[in-house]
């Protein structure tokens, strides 16, 4: 981490630098790793390890105050603080075959001054490294749209699947994984209300006649013949799940097919759900770059899930992302990266058979295993 950082330009004027910057970033991602919180945690972590942070910092002024810790990140550039975390990342990063990168937004729900709109910061998490790989902050939820393709610039894609919620399906979007060397797989909601009515309706139909034509004499059509299906069973927690993946790639019937760059299929997830005697049925459609391939098109379709379970949940239950104030400046952006910095520094990690929340009371209690979390 510290050779990654190091060369992130420090936006203090000479006469504030009382602490040096790499001194202030440390102490502060450290506080994360151990479940602290805010600027506040920062300063007393700080000063409970004041004597430990100085075997390998400088600390030429001693413990940075809590305001000095606001004012960095406050005026930190958030891209060049990203570019930093991009370039740890990467290099963490190995190479997995057809990776699934999943990509969506969060809420920054208290970050945020009377008035303004509610801030979301969209992640990108690659689910075979366990990594986040990048992050940028949007002011409201519509801003997703022109985020995505931002961050799909920044992210090493080739012969990864982009996969994304209903806001993400956008032609254009389709377009920028492609031109990445990606392929996707976009779910298709009400945002592109005609497009999904007319793979609802093509593929409810082709499932309807491919179940008919089990009976004795019964000849599909060419769609039901070549449409793809695979079944997943799934009990946990009083929960039991039954999902049908199903794809097809004859495409013809689709009045748009030159209009979405590289579409190859479409798919469908039937999902019956059975809580407490509870039986729910639903079915979510796609469109995707892929080839006919029912197993590579579950795979996605559930490894998107990941950004939500291991990303969204953690940083709310282990790092309490929804409850912070921070809010000047860039300092919501910066938390949010350092928070992803410290959760890939977590994840990463394989020597303890923990969770997340268990990780970080290790940390606090063992110098040894902190240090081997920053790669120190």
């Amino acid at each position: 981490m510290v050779e990654h950082f190091e060369a992130l330009a420090d936006p203090r004027v000479d006469r504030t630098k009382d602490h040096a910057l790499i001194d202030v970033l440390v102490i502060a991602v450290c506080t994360l790793l151990c479940g602290g919180e805010g600027f506040n945690d920062m300063e007393d972590f700080g000063r409970a390890k004041a004597e430990w942070f100085r075997t390998f910092l400088k600390l030429t002024n001693g413990i940075p105050s809590h305001d000095t810790f606001n004012r960095v990140f406050a005026a930190l550039d958030p891209k060049e603080f990203l570019e930093c975390f991009l370039r740890w990342t990467q290099s963490l990063r190995q190479a997995v075959d057809r990776e699934i990168v999943a990509v969506d937004g969060k809420a920054l729900r208290r970050a945020m001054n009377k008035k303004e709109n509610l801030k979301y910061v969209v992640s990108a998490w690659a689910d075979s490294n366990n990594l986040v790989l990048g992050q940028l902050k949007v002011t409201d939820k519509s801003n997703e749209i022109t985020a995505v393709p931002e961050l799909l610039r920044v992210l090493e894609l080739s012969g990864c699947i982009v996969t994304l919620d209903a806001m993400g399906c956008q032609k254009k979007i389709a377009r920028e994984i492609v031109e990445a060397d990606a392929d996707y797989v976009l779910a298709l909601k009400g945002n592109q209300e005609t497009v999904h009515e007319e793979v609802k309706s093509f593929l409810d139909a082709t499932i309807a006649e491919t179940q008919a034509a089990r009976t004795p004499g019964a000849k599909p059509s060419n769609a039901a013949a070549h449409l793809a299906q695979v079944k997943q069973v799934e009990k946990d927690h009083g929960r039991f799940e039954i999902r049908h993946y199903y794809q097809s790639d004859q495409l013809s019937w689709f009045a748009d097919l030159n209009k979405w760059e590289a579409l190859k299929s479409v798919g469908v997830v039937e999902s019956t759900r059975e809580i407490n005697g509870e039986q729910t049925i639903e079915r979510r459609y796609y469109l995707s770059s892929l080839a006919l391939d029912v197993e590579l098109f579950a795979r996605a379709v559930r490894s998107h899930w990941g950004v939500e379970n291991k990303v969204h949940w953690v940083m709310d239950v282990c790092f309490n992302e929804d409850q912070s104030r921070a809010r000047t400046g860039f300092a919501a952006e910066n938390l949010a990266t350092l928070r992803r910095l410290a959760l890939n520094m977590l994840k990463r990690d394989k020597t303890k058979k923990r969770g997340i929340k268990g990780k970080q009371l290790n940390a606090g209690w063992d110098h040894a295993y902190l240090l081997k979390l920053l790669g120190i």
